[in-house]
């Protein structure tokens, strides 16, 4: 399968959410977790830029239905500094995505991206926590 943006269908108040929470990035006001989406080889790929965090210790990945939520924190070491820009704390970070079983999605963590690869397949349940795999 070629590769390419999952287009869904949303409504205006999701549209409007996302609009918010973009906007809000820019001016520093909203944890910033970059996010980005694509189908692969009949797979859905959500990858999340989590520079300097820990996935066994401060990332936790659930599915619920069809949302997918990453939730963390960013722990800031304490130093004297000149300057900080850099945004510490927790972070939640919901995406819509395909229903599936939590045994079928794959979470793994690199070089500061998380990537969380989900089956184009259907599946029901309540809240599923995911483990996060650390590449090597």
């Amino acid at each position: 399968m070629a590769q390419g943006i999952v287009r869904r269908s949303q409504g205006p108040f999701t549209d409007l959410v996302d609009w918010f929470e973009t906007e809000m990035r820019h001016v520093g006001v909203a944890p910033s977790v970059p996010v980005e989406d694509y189908t692969e080889d009949d797979q859905y790929v959500v990858r999340a830029e989590l520079p300097g965090v820990d996935p066994d210790k401060d990332v936790t990945v659930t599915v619920e239905g069809d949302v997918l939520t990453i939730h963390g924190e960013r722990r800031e070491e304490k130093k004297d500094k000149n300057r900080q820009e850099h945004r510490y704390g927790s972070f939640t970070r919901q995406v819509r995505i395909p229903r599936a079983a939590a045994d079928d999605v794959k979470a793994s963590y690199a070089d500061g991206i998380l990537e969380v690869r989900v089956p184009l397949k259907a599946s029901e349940g309540g809240p599923q926590k995911i483990a996060i795999e650390r590449s090597k």
